[in-house]
């Protein structure tokens, strides 16, 4: 193993590392006395004495799940929460989520103990990788569809905090993704992969070479990924807001209607039907029914969004001499992506809720198509206003349609060597890294408020090129002419840079009668950049979409770390081995200013099958680019009022909420009556004045490796491993709950939350105030355990058992005594917007038989029952089954392999969500519905 990577993981104590039962392999193993580095510390030791526990996740692995993205089989890791993935179908279009993080159309992230992508750190061969971006904001976690599948030779997952050894970010763990460092040959597959439904078609396409003389290695590779989209028409989970429903009655639809909703002049209208070649009306217009009347934009969505992907690697190793070497690695990646929701709802008027130019527009009683007579005035002129909303399905100007291009280079470069001190050698290597994620996107389907503004307005003003506009003739009644002058293409670009230089020394300082104490030292200076640039219509306010605002910023560190490693006892009665470590890492942040944290572990092994372990650390994550820089945006999230009259609303039942409503701003009479189900503008900002986050994490565990089962024929590998953690975490960076801020006015008059919301004059929510703040504290305890079973040879062969398992004691958000808000318990429940289950238990298991001329395996997934946070609705428990059959021809050497695989073998579909907002399921932790089946073929050289 090449030394650079002694850059892995850091000194954790008691650490757990559980993978999904295909996945499941045992550690690289060593002869005794080989030292080699080893997951978990950068000192030279035993890879038989590990003292924390090393799962593996290879390319064999990857391959038994049938899946194209490494995101994807991580995700299903029981002690993983999901994260995003191309099940998102989020594009910006109800915006960003309130954490400054931006949104990240067609990335795919990894999320380890619920804790968020952010809170886990992802290495490539040991170093930093760059974060991703998707034109949509700065995120704040490196997107794992930039890394190609066939570059990587294994990933090991290390389920602790790892700042002392590592820095920021690794407070849930570390997922270190290893390349490959030689081959010989050709290593070629390709796959073809399709729901049974005839959607979702998925094209896998990889290839690599190795050349290896006596003092280099060379590996080169590309490859070739395309995944249709899964629309949610095509499924009946998703084909109406509301699960279940077959009408707009169930509610959940939008009042923004092709036909259009005209609240002027104290009525609330919409067309009988499209007036098409004339100007309408008001005989055209009859009362408007929600339940009749409202726009079903479910179906208008992807359930999976398309992509293509496609890169290549270099990898190179050369000896410069006996004791120095050289190691360069080049990886591009290139992805397109795309997004897509329904057709624009324009939402023009005083209570629009736009937060911008769309709020203030008048329609002229000159307008040719106004059937009013007046003009309908927002009041932005100082009169009265008049009217209150027009809300109209933009159908003319076609589905907003999303799509990004998103190029990732990254390039690193090591010199490694070793010399003697005295009867010990010493290690050394210096690493040097740079990445850049440059991302474009375009977004059709948007329209110019400044245009529309005049198209509206006094026809005496709208000349050449402008065309005045018809918002009142319903679907099919705007021209191309006026869609040529109002909608444009809009154009965003993002871009992230690292930079990053680390060098290490470690070796053994002198022996002790149980061994030699071992130590290693570091430095590491690292600077990132990035950066958000909206199309200037959108910066200057005049987008008719979600409002987003530009953000540029940097942070640079310099850090030092030292780690020991102390043998007490060794070879004696009840202690096989006894040894202590510890590390800590000083960091000098240029946003903050300094930190220190510190572990330390034990391990101890009463017996050769027994092993023992137990530890702390302490863990810090600064504060993202996006954190401390972002600019103001809004996320559309759905939330209930309780201010509104509308069934489900307080206003008319509790006199408290009533007073305190009226005085938030809503009228005394209770005309404000808007439903419940739909979307609230949230307005959320980053904040230069964040401190870092810190955790603290106590880990105890235990393996039992049994030599009888082996030595009686019973197993070739038998091993049990219980494990527990408890992780508390304090100064999370958030924003308060926009639900938590309308409770809190409404039942409590609280003068804070009160001041963050913004109502119109008729009582509307035009926008609530979400800064990031350093707000919360969690808390989060859990056990995992794991059965790795593997026979002896059975005639050709062998008949494995994995069995993985996470059960989730506690997950508490605490939030800050001044809020005098309850403690949330997620525990067991979906949380909804964003979707994410905490389901108490997950278990993994997967049964094989494995020989090299055909095998066949079965991988059932389970997931236990949440309760959705409405008090109301339940998911019911899920089990998912998946089976793989290969063959490899004894005749071709056993070089070529046919694999046929169905995953969701028994057509489970996910179960029914009525608080997530996605398409009625939440992506993060279940499946698309339908079966998938994929035929691959391979073949090594």
């Amino acid at each position: 193993m090449r030394n650079k990577n002694s850059l892995k993981y850091g000194v954790v104590m008691s650490v757990l590392i559980w993978t999904t039962p295909v996945l499941a392999q045992a550690a690289p193993q060593g002869d005794e006395g080989v030292s080699i580095i080893v997951t978990g510390s950068r000192i030279r030791q035993n890879p038989l004495n590990q003292d924390k526990p090393v799962v593996t996740v290879d390319q064999e692995a990857i391959g038994r799940t049938g899946l194209s993205s490494i995101a994807d089989v991580l995700q299903r890791i029981p002690s993983a929460a999901g994260g995003l993935n191309t099940k998102v179908n989020n594009a910006g279009n109800i915006g960003g989520p309130p954490d400054g993080t931006g949104v990240s159309s067609g990335s795919a992230e990894v999320d380890l103990r619920y804790l968020g992508a952010k809170r886990t750190l992802i290495l490539v061969d040991g170093m930093r990788y760059v974060n991703g971006s998707a034109a949509g904001g700065i995120p704040a976690s490196v997107d794992l569809n930039t890394i190609p599948a066939n570059m990587i030779e294994r990933v090991e997952v290390l389920q602790s905090g790892a700042s002392p050894l590592y820095g920021t970010d690794a407070i849930a763990g570390v997922v270190n993704i290893i390349t490959k460092q030689s081959q010989k040959g050709l290593d070629f597959s390709a796959q073809f992969g399709t729901f049974r439904q005839g959607d979702g078609h998925t094209w896998d396409i990889n290839a690599s070479y190795g050349i290896q003389t006596d003092r280099t290695s060379l590996v080169f590779g590309a490859n070739y990924v395309k995944q249709d989209g899964v629309r949610t028409a095509d499924r009946s989970i998703s084909q109406w807001p509301t699960p279940g429903a077959t009408s707009c009655a169930a509610g959940g639809c939008s009042s923004a209607t092709p036909n259009g909703r005209y609240d002027v002049l104290g009525q609330s209208l919409t067309l009988n039907a499209p007036v098409i070649g004339r100007n309408p009306t008001l005989a055209d217009y009859r009362n408007y029914s929600s339940s009749t009347d409202s726009f079903n934009f479910a179906p208008y969505n992807y359930l999976l969004t398309p992509s293509e992907r496609y890169g290549a690697f270099v990898n190179f190793k050369g000896e410069l001499n006996d004791s120095v070497n050289l190691r360069t690695r080049f990886v591009y990646q290139h992805r397109g992506s795309t997004t897509q929701a329904a057709f624009l709802p324009l939402f023009i008027g005083p209570d629009a809720g736009n937060g911008n130019l769309l709020d203030t527009i008048s329609v002229d009683v000159t307008n040719p198509y106004n059937p009013f007579g007046v003009t309908l005035s927002s009041g932005a002129d100082g009169s009265q206003p008049n009217y209150s909303t027009i809300r109209r399905r933009f159908v003319e100007g076609g589905q907003r349609t999303f799509t990004q291009d998103v190029d990732t280079l990254t390039m690193a470069a090591t010199l490694d060597g070793s010399f003697d001190v005295g009867e010990h050698k010493w290690y050394w290597d210096v690493n040097g890294v740079y990445g850049i994620n440059d991302a474009h996107q375009v977004f059709t389907g948007n329209l110019n408020a400044a245009r529309l503004r005049q198209a509206l307005g006094p026809v005496s003003a709208c000349t050449a090129p402008c065309v005045p506009f018809n918002i009142f003739g319903g679907a099919g009644s705007i021209t191309q002419a006026m869609l040529d002058y109002v909608t444009f293409d809009e154009r965003d670009k993002s871009d992230q840079r690292l930079w990053d230089f680390t060098a290490n020394l470690s070796g053994e300082l002198f022996d002790l009668p149980a061994g030699a104490v071992g130590f290693a030292i570091g430095y590491e200076h690292r600077d990132q950049k990035a950066s958000y640039s909206p199309d200037p219509i959108i910066v200057a306010g005049l987008g008719a979409d979600v409002p987003t605002s530009p953000a540029r910023g940097g942070f640079n560190v310099d850090e030092v770390y030292g780690e020991i490693r102390i043998p007490i006892l060794a070879d004696t009665p009840f202690f096989q081995k006894l040894d202590l470590n510890g590390a800590v890492r000083h960091s000098n942040y240029s946003s903050f200013g300094g930190n220190t944290t510190m572990t330390v572990s034990g391990l101890w092994k009463p017996t050769r099958d027994l092993l023992l372990r137990g530890g702390y650390a302490e863990s810090l994550r600064a504060p993202s680019i996006g954190e401390l820089y972002a600019g103001l945006s809004r996320t559309d999230a759905t939330i209930d009022d309780p201010c509104t009259s509308a069934p489900g609303g307080s206003f008319q039942t509790n006199a408290t909420v009533r007073a305190n409503c009226i005085a938030n701003g809503v009228p005394a009479s209770g005309s404000y009556a808007e439903p419940n189900g739909g979307q609230l503008g949230v307005f959320s900002q980053g904040s230069t004045a964040l401190k870092p986050e810190t955790a603290k994490t106590w880990t105890a565990g235990g393996v039992y490796s049994p030599a009888w089962a082996r030595n009686s024929g019973f197993a070739s590998t038998l091993s049990l491993e219980v494990n527990y953690y408890k992780i508390r975490l304090k100064n999370a960076i958030d924003s308060v709950p926009a639900s938590l801020t309308l409770h809190r006015c409404a039942f409590d008059a609280d003068p804070v939350s009160c001041a963050a919301i913004t109502r119109t004059a008729n009582g509307n929510v035009a926008g609530i105030s979400g800064r990031l703040l350093n707000l919360n504290a969690i808390r989060t305890d859990g056990l995992d355990a794991s059965l790795i079973y593997r026979s002896p040879a059975i005639s050709d062969g062998t008949i494995g058992l994995t069995v993985n398992a996470a059960y989730l004691i506690k997950y508490d958000v605490l939030p800050p005594s001044d809020l005098n808000a309850p403690v949330q318990k997620f525990a067991g429940t979906e949380r909804g917007s964003t979707d994410q289950a905490y389901p108490r238990f997950k278990l993994n298991a997967t049964l094989d038989w494995s020989t090299d001329g055909y095998g066949a395996s079965f991988t059932g997934r389970y997931i236990s029952k949440v309760d959705e946070r409405d008090g109301v609705h339940s998911m019911g428990s899920t089990f998912y089954g998946d089976i793989q059959l290969y063959f490899s021809p004894g005749w071709m050497d056993h070089r070529a392999r046919l694999t046929l695989g169905v995953n969701n073998v028994f057509d489970k579909d996910p179960p029914a969500c009525f608080t997530c907002d996605s398409a009625n399921f939440d992506p993060t932790t279940y499946d698309v519905p339908g079966q998938f089946g994929y035929l691959r073929l391979s073949y090594k050289m």
